[in-house]
């Protein structure tokens, strides 16, 4: 007798832990590591799902233990190395252990994952079949599909697994994972014609009277297989026509598991390019490289993508898979087109616009082996593949590769950790590395490997900084600068394009009374409403709740308003009158609503017929347009002032990135720059390309006050809707805190708080915050005692309206 280890599924952290059940003779060979299974939890011994994470012996266990009611999968649905991963998610993020679990399952209910048994290819031969196996085929038969569950409450045999594996290797039955609720894999029909049997052949068989018969006989002529459903539309006609021909020995009908892809276009095949010497220095270093772990610093256009490219074609060879990861943003037509016109059909993409059906048929497809590359943002690092090879972390610097959600997971460290579990190669990418990746690279965790120059050779566009200042004294209130006019003026004039780049979309930042200084903020936040012009409305970012523009100050009553900051509507505005006869279109998350929105708008740009481009962070990266020769980046103070000590890094790496677009083509580039901070580090770094002496200040800065790479962080957010629950939970948890770090005489931990948090209301929550400032040789101490305070002993808190979030070096700390 056995025993297993069981994480139920429940999201509440009061049984946030191990469960331990007996393995009843019965299902010793069903119980594997990585399945479903279905146990009785709790005092009245409810039914609940959960799964298997760990396999003990009876020595191990001396206590009572209730015996597990039912397997649910014939094969895990989880590796055991992911489940040593979700292990490590857990402990390093302080997240449940359903949690930690989350990313590695199915796309879907976890409830409603369920293995079906469908027909395979030699399902028609029943002979040579023991009378059980003839039991469990025709079931199968009859019903098309039919869960794996049900199939064995039907047959009641003791050795159904052994039938069922005998079936599925001989190719008469498949096992595949379907989601319950949704029936996201489909089992269609396909009619193939006989090819032995001539046309003219056919025709003499099924004879002049059987008239829907000859129809369809000639629906063949050209092709061999012609799906089911098809011909019943096209012909009007029954199933039954269609079993008359199969009888007459014309056709077969076959069941076949149609397979869903979001690539719904033909994608041209990308061709490959032979090296420079300065990617095949970088190929041929990472390739040979004892450290599996490289990053890439090379400038925008330097040819990374094709360095990756070949990287996954030696992959292949080898036998290995392969994962690629791009920020959401990145996941461009472009980006897509290059690794399925160079790959074809082994490459799965996941992203966030996938309907479920299209999600889980991906992760079905690379389960199985089908695909041997994923193309896709963050969790796509997750995909379920045997043997992975190589991890390309693109853009690396995005901050999108930071979980907001539980699990508050690092990719970059969660890829680490698994490039270690598979020994595979982990790459990242990027002309801006984040200061921690750079920082590792000095400390020698990384391979650093240099492109600093462009793969066509041409040279980076030239950046001219306007300070908005000396405009201003000029007489000149317009959002444009003089300079940045009449290069567009000049760009016109040749028949180029223009990207204008705001990282703020509406058409004002927010409206004031000019009489009293009320200003118009959000009910529900603590933050100011944006005014959108095109719905006449003010819209909170935040919460998305909007009002109607008020004819009169609510404060004061005066009717004196004005509005203060820009957005890329009201650019879109200025643009429009200046250059009437210009084709101008905006690119923000008010017009680009689908994925279909933006490579429509897209599309626009690649054939011309777009002049000038508005848009906000989506335009930022993953574009090459050989046309565009002007970018002006109207306020480059957008992201410099928030009160965040990323935002000088964020400034350096937005202002390379969108400055990168342009010149791509044989034209030179050119970049204008509009700023109120010209002699700003990040500024003047970034208007020279000069990431080394940008890093070397921003590390400077950020080693004398206490901030990542040189010392971890966490924040503590409580938050509720009664602000004084809220105050009290946290100013009585922080003290339970401080006891902890005392008792452990952590004296290098800085505890920074309770404060109300930057954003103090959001949704209506009130929320109050703890910074944490730690040694990384503390952190396995500090995450002890937050996990102590917060998770296991937050019963303390004494108000039930409190929730906690606890994220471990946060992104940003807003």
């Amino acid at each position: 007798m056995g025993f297993a280890e069981i994480i139920i599924d429940h999201k509440s952290s009061s049984v946030d832990k191990r469960f331990t059940y007996n393995i009843p003779s019965d299902l010793e060979n069903q119980a594997k590591l990585g399945v479903r299974v279905v146990v009785p939890f709790g005092r009245y011994n409810k039914p609940i799902m959960g799964i298997i994470v760990e396999m003990k012996d009876d020595s191990s266990i001396s206590y009572k233990t209730k015996d597990i009611i039912q397997v649910l999968d014939d094969k895990p649905l989880i590796s055991e190395k992911k489940i040593i991963l979700a292990n490590w998610i857990k402990e390093e993020y302080l997240c449940t252990g359903y949690e930690s679990m989350q990313p590695m399952l199915p796309p879907g209910d976890f409830r409603d994952i369920t293995t079906m048994v469908v027909p395979g290819e030699s399902l028609n031969n029943f002979n040579n079949h023991s009378e059980e196996e003839k039991i469990i085929l025709s079931e199968v038969s009859n019903a098309s599909k039919i869960e794996y569950t049900e199939l064995q409450n039907i047959c009641q045999n003791k050795d159904f697994n052994k039938l069922i594996s005998s079936l599925e290797e001989e190719g008469s039955i498949k096992l595949v994972l379907d989601i319950r609720k949704t029936s996201t894999s489909r089992v269609e029909k396909i009619v193939i014609r006989n090819q032995t049997v001539s046309f003219d052949k056919g025709v003499e068989i099924i004879g002049n009277s059987a008239k829907k018969q000859l129809k369809i006989w000639t629906l063949f002529k050209g092709t061999n297989e012609i799906a089911a459903n098809e011909i019943l539309k096209q012909l009007n006609t029954s199933l039954s026509v269609l079993k008359a021909m199969e009888t007459k020995n014309l056709v077969l009908i076959e069941n076949r598991i149609v397979n869903e892809t979001p690539v719904s276009k033909d994608i041209p095949e990308y061709l490959k390019i032979e090296l420079n010497t300065d990617q095949k220095r970088v190929y041929e270093g990472i390739c040979h490289s004892n450290n599996n772990i490289s990053l890439i610093h090379g400038i925008t256009g330097s040819g990374k993508t094709e360095i990756y490219l070949q990287l996954v074609e030696d992959m292949l060879r080898n036998g290995k898979d392969s994962i690629i990861l791009v920020p959401e943003i990145s996941l461009t037509p472009q980006t897509i087109d290059r690794f399925v016109g160079r790959f074809g059909n082994q490459v799965a993409i996941l992203h966030s616009k996938l309907t479920q059906l299209e999600r889980f048929d991906q992760w079905r497809r690379i389960k199985t082996g089908e695909y041997k590359i994923v193309v896709g943002a963050r969790s796509a690092l997750f995909a379920p593949f045997n043997n992975l090879g190589l991890i390309v972390i693109d853009e690396e610097h995005e901050n999108t590769y930071k979980s907001s959600n539980n699990p508050k997971y690092d990719t970059i460290d969660v890829a680490i950790r698994i490039s270690e579990l598979e020994n595979s190669k982990l790459v990242l990418g990027t002309a801006t590395p984040s200061i921690e990746t750079y920082y590792r690279t000095e400390i020698g965790e990384y391979s650093l490997y240099e492109l600093q120059n462009r793969a066509t050779r041409n040279s980076l566009p030239s950046i001219n900084v306007v300070d908005m200042r000396d405009e201003l004294q000029e007489g000149n209130r317009s959002i444009f600068s003089k300079i940045l006019y009449q290069e567009m003026v000049n760009a016109l004039d040749n028949g180029n394009q223009i990207i204008l780049f705001l990282n703020k979309r509406g058409y004002t930042g927010f409206i004031t009374c000019r009489s009293c200084g009320y200003v118009s903020k959000c009910d529900n936040c603590d933050i100011s409403l944006t005014y959108h012009k095109s719905t006449n409305r003010l819209r909170c970012h935040y919460c998305g709740d909007t009002h109607t523009l008020p004819s009169s100050c609510p404060a004061c009553g005066s009717n004196y308003f004005k509005s203060f900051g820009i957005g890329t509507e009201r650019v879109e505005e200025e643009v429009r009158k200046l250059f009437p006869d210009a084709k101008t279109l905006r690119m923000d998350s008010d017009m680009i609503k689908s994925r279909e929105d933006y490579e429509k708008a897209l599309d626009s740009m690649k054939n011309n017929e777009v002049d000038i481009l508005v848009g906000t962070q989506m335009i930022s990266k993953g574009l090459d347009f050989p046309r565009v020769t002007l970018v002006g980046i109207i306020a480059a103070d957008t992201t410099l002032n928030l009160p965040d000590f990323r935002s000088p890094e964020r400034t350096f790496q937005l202002v390379t990135q969108v400055a990168g677009r342009a010149g791509r083509g044989d034209i030179a580039g050119n970049v204008i720059l509009q700023t109120y901070n010209p002699d700003h580090y990040s500024i003047t770094t970034a208007m020279t390309n000069d990431y080394k002496l940008f890093y070397s200040n921003e590390s400077q800065l950020r080693k004398e006050f206490g901030y990542p790479p040189y010392k971890g962080i966490a924040t503590v957010t409580l938050f509720g809707k009664n602000q004084l629950h809220v105050k009290e939970s946290m100013e009585e948890s922080a003290l339970e805190l401080q006891k902890h770090i005392k008792n452990e005489k952590l004296v290098s931990i800085d505890v920074l708080g309770p404060n109300p948090a930057p954003l103090e209301r959001i949704n209506n929550n009130y929320r109050w915050q703890i910074l944490l400032k730690f040694g990384y040789n503390d952190s396995k101490l500090i995450k002890n005692i937050i996990n102590r305070v917060y998770n296991k002993d937050k019963g303390k808190i004494k108000h039930d309206d409190i929730k906690i979030s606890i994220d471990i070096n946060p992104s940003s700390i807003l």
